[in-house]
């Protein structure tokens, strides 16, 4: 599975609400019936994305472990969902009708949580150059190959680079910014200014419109492993920012209006992501941590420890609207990525693409939610909803 843990972590830059990793209550069976709004979705219109991740779980063996939490009952190896994709392989899907059955015959609901924390991210678009010039003079790093990923005492991975024989952190964001990968040709691109960049690193993928007009995608290639300073925090505690005004907006126009302490406010954060070309930008999303490309209001990024990839999920939550009011939202998405400050039980991140309105409700999405995971069966229910 090609990226990890950098998408989703739009919600980072602010003080989060993050629940604890394990359930208050027991986990229990839902009913179809009982989720408000099932009978109006579109089913149809996500069972291609059900196709496509049984195409990725497809390719790996049975025994594979897609995340969740022991509790879960079915849904955490890839064995357990070959019944389901078998199924989905043999359905035309002429009708919303056909596909709702469809997903109320192979997939079971469980309630996850009452009050889920509900955040967004979308793809962000900026100007960029592939040669450094004129006002293109803030780099884009790849992967350094210096920068390495070593297992820990406790087994878990840990970032660094090797320094005497033994593995140090690697550099941080300031160390970065004054040159400490200067001159081993790395770039892959170059921005109008630090602050696009900071804000490209906090999404973790994005679009760069070259000077000729072409649109070229860029996608996560890694991180330096320091730990990730919520920028929108240090700004409240600092008096720079009240804690009620806190927006991507709020952010960035004062980082572009304050240049000169911009840089130092930014380093705060030691955390740094990098990037390689994606070719060129395509309609759809970029690809998820699960391997499949990431559909607007359909897909979300996850605790893999409480839920596995892949599996659909109903959220019940509100969208902000550009007027300050609020709409209900109640669709399925499905988990299909993670983010750095993604934990907890019920904490998802949707993305919401590319544009104004992603861009807007991923800086101003915080709200709770009502979510249900739905888990592949071995057999089917018998086409009555439950």
């Amino acid at each position: 599975m090609a990226r990890a843990v950098a998408l989703g972590v739009a919600a980072s830059m602010f003080a989060g609400f993050v629940q604890g990793l394990a359930w208050a209550k027991p986990l229990h069976a839902a009913h179809y019936t009982a989720l408000p709004g099932w009978r109006s979705e579109t089913v149809s219109v996500v069972l291609p994305v059900l196709r496509a991740e049984c195409r990725r779980i497809g390719q790996l063996p049975p025994e594979t472990l897609l995340g969740g939490a022991a509790k879960l009952p079915a849904g955490r190896y890839a064995g357990d969902w070959g019944a389901a994709c078998a199924a989905l392989q043999n359905i035309a899907v002429t009708s919303p009708a056909v596909a709702r059955h469809f997903v109320e015959a192979w997939f079971r609901p469980y309630l996850l949580t009452e009050q889920g924390e509900i955040t967004g991210y979308f793809q962000p678009v900026f100007e960029a150059s592939l040669q450094p010039g004129g006002v293109y003079r803030t780099p884009l790093y790849a992967h350094p190959s210096d920068l390495v990923s070593v297992s820990g005492t406790d087994g878990a991975p840990i970032s660094g680079r090797w320094q005497d024989g033994r593995v140090v952190p690697y550099y941080d964001r300031a160390q970065i910014d004054h040159g400490a990968l200067n001159g081993r040709g790395l770039e892959v691109a170059w921005l109008k200014s630090p602050v696009d960049r900071f804000f490209l690193q906090v999404q973790g993928s994005g679009v760069l419109v070259l000077p000729d007009g072409r649109r070229v995608a860029v996608g996560y290639d890694g991180r330096n492993g320091q730990p990730y300073v919520p920028l929108g925090r240090e700004m409240v505690r600092d008096g720079l920012l009240a804690s009620g005004t806190v927006s991507m907006e709020s952010i960035r126009a004062w980082l572009e209006t304050h240049p000169a302490q911009a840089s130092a406010l930014m380093e705060r954060n030691p955390n740094y992501v990098f990037f390689h070309l994606d070719g060129e930008a395509s309609a759809v999303g970029p690809k998820g941590a699960f391997g499949v490309p990431l559909m607007p209001w359909r897909s979300v990024a996850v605790d893999r420890s409480v839920v596995p990839f892949g599996v659909p999920l109903w959220v019940q939550t509100t969208l902000p609207l550009a007027n300050s009011m609020s709409e209900k939202w109640q669709h399925l998405v499905f988990a299909q990525d993670v983010g750095t400050d993604i934990r907890g039980v019920g904490r998802l991140d949707l993305f919401a693409g590319s544009g104004e309105q992603a861009a807007y409700v991923a800086g101003h999405l915080h709200a709770v939610g009502r979510v249900t995971v739905l888990l592949p069966r071995s057999v089917p229910a018998g086409g009555a909803a439950q």
